[in-house]
């Protein structure tokens, strides 16, 4: 696994469409479906990646505390699941339903949606405001698997909590680090 951090490019771009399978619905959902009134959160990961696995509970209850707020959550695993297979759909269905997860596990098995999002690790985030338009590319919070830094979402809640406060978000922030998306051959 190649460590990979968020790749850098300019805010305020609108969020790609999209139409993805979600493996708990087993439903196609769209963009314009998921997103939320007051922000749209989308997060790229996938069941294997150690970065992940590291950050799943705060993750589950930062989207458990927001969505209420009018914040929606989208979480998209563009993984080649053929070469990893603990990443193939039914694998994300199995953890989504012991995890009880709170929003939707989309699959991205052409990888389309990760290139128009710019995505390049696992985990990956990006928050968009009510028009779409996006409005932070970061962490979710300082923790990492090698660190003693216990995952809290803080960074992230910070900006949605900016965000729902009416004010502005920093435009500089700290990109997120993981294992690189793994892509098709």
């Amino acid at each position: 696994m190649a460590r990979t951090s968020t790749i850098s490019i300019p805010l305020g771009y609108e969020a790609p469409d999209f139409s993805l399978w979600d493996v708990v619905s087993e439903k196609h959902l769209s963009l314009a479906e998921l997103r939320g009134p007051k922000a749209t959160v989308v997060v790229f990961a996938c069941n294997h990646c150690p970065f992940v696995k590291h950050v799943w509970d705060a993750l589950l209850s930062l989207a458990r505390d927001y969505l209420p707020k009018g914040v929606g959550f989208v979480v998209i695993n563009s993984n080649n699941f053929k070469a990893y297979p603990e990443d193939a759909p039914d694998k994300m269905k199995a953890l989504a339903l012991e995890k009880n997860f709170p929003f939707p596990y989309l699959v991205d098995t052409t990888q389309k949606v990760a290139k128009a999002y710019v995505a390049a690790c696992t985990p990956d985030f990006s928050v968009f405001n009510f028009k779409l338009h996006c409005i932070y590319r970061g962490r979710l919070d300082g923790a990492r698997p090698e660190n003693d830094i216990p995952p809290s979402g803080e960074d992230l809640r910070q900006v949605l909590d900016l965000l729902l406060a009416g004010k502005p978000v920093p435009t500089e922030q700290k990109p997120s680090v993981g294992c690189n998306i793994k892509w098709n051959p």
